[in-house]
């Protein structure tokens, strides 16, 4: 009986292995992302993190949270339900700036009929970042996307804006990262959970 206990739970752990592993949290540059968040009703899934760099420069860390896996842009725009993008600063940086290069990241990542329905949450975006002025080292904000209520803004784990309606918006906003001329293609395979290429210093 004892024996058939200690099977039966070997077995459990056993199997349970994949889960924990699945949503054990991930280090990124001193920066902890959970292996799962929950948004509304949902949990996502860590779906891979990984460091900006500008030169030698670490700018920010950033992560992709989706309800289910997936390894390439298409897979990703395609999954259903919520996701998350949050990006932790590790410098300063003048906020303004950076939501001049997020609007020209989506302008070159993005079909232009699908940038034009995402003009209006663009202007919201850069009018809430050229207001917040600086992003201090250790700050945050996250890009959450629900079906049906939109995209929120947060800043410091604190809603910014109300809701973007167009979905555009989000796919738009996430190709910055994921599109074919991504801020950083070591990042982008990184939150796409592959293993980056080793990194070229003068190169981004």
């Amino acid at each position: 009986m004892r024996r058939t206990i200690i099977l039966a739970a070997a077995l459990a752990a056993l199997l349970g292995a994949p889960l924990a592993q699945a949503q054990s949290a991930t280090e990124v540059a001193g920066v902890k992302y959970e292996g799962a968040v929950q948004i509304g009703n949902g949990k996502l899934l860590l779906n891979g993190a990984g460091i900006r760099y500008k030169a030698i420069f670490k700018v920010y860390t950033a992560g992709l949270y989706l309800g289910a896996k997936a390894a390439t842009t298409e897979a990703v725009l395609a999954t259903p339900g919520a996701k998350r993008m949050h990006i932790v600063m590790l410098r300063d940086i003048d906020a303004n700036e950076l939501g001049k290069l997020f609007t020209r990241g989506m302008q070159d990542n993005s079909p232009r009929e699908e940038f034009s329905k995402s003009i209006a949450g663009t202007i919201r975006l850069s009018e809430l970042f050229s207001a917040k002025k600086k992003l201090a080292a250790g700050e945050s904000f996250s890009v959450d996307y629900v079906p049906g209520q939109g995209t929120t803004v947060l800043i410091n784990g604190k809603a910014s804006i109300e809701p973007i309606k167009e979905p555009e918006f989000f796919a738009s906003l996430l190709k910055i990262w994921l599109g074919h001329a991504p801020a950083d293609a070591q990042l982008k395979d990184a939150l796409l959970g592959k293993a980056p290429a080793p990194r070229d210093p003068f190169n981004n």
